[in-house]
């Protein structure tokens, strides 16, 4: 394949982008390789990563821990194949001369059920890796 061919892009969003999106960039990049352009970014990014979710990931053997927290760039809203908004907070909307798909992940949210801490953060993973991997099979 040459470095010509294009590369679906995909961009996961969340609002702080020190989570979730950057979990979903971590795994997708881990199942995926450099058969994907992934990026993340959040509506209202914070100042730094969630500690607990750069631990998570590394359980099962990707890592976020270079990761920043960044806001969402409209050309790559523009240019992306997929969008994917994690969880119920961020709200966004593609440009209408977006080429690619909007998608919403209502991500498992554990401590609505009392989970907490590490075990929260794991059945937040998991249940983002399902998704990815069933992502990077459809593209």
């Amino acid at each position: 394949m040459s470095d010509s061919a294009h590369k679906p892009q995909v961009l996961f969003v969340c609002v702080g982008n020190g989570g979730k999106s950057q979990m979903a960039a971590a795994l997708a990049e881990k199942h995926a390789g450099d058969k994907l352009e992934i990026h993340s970014a959040g509506t209202k990014p914070g100042t730094k990563l969630n500690a607990q979710s750069v631990e998570s990931i590394a359980e099962v053997g990707a890592d976020m821990s270079q990761g920043t927290p960044k806001g969402v760039d409209p050309q790559l809203l523009r240019s992306a194949d997929r969008v994917v908004i994690l969880g119920k907070d961020a709200q966004l909307e593609l440009p209408e001369d977006a080429q690619g798909t909007l998608e919403r992940w209502e991500t498992d949210e554990p401590s609505e059920r009392g989970i907490e801490g590490m075990e929260r953060m794991r059945l937040v993973r998991d249940d983002i890796d399902a998704r990815v991997q069933k992502l990077i099979d459809e593209l």
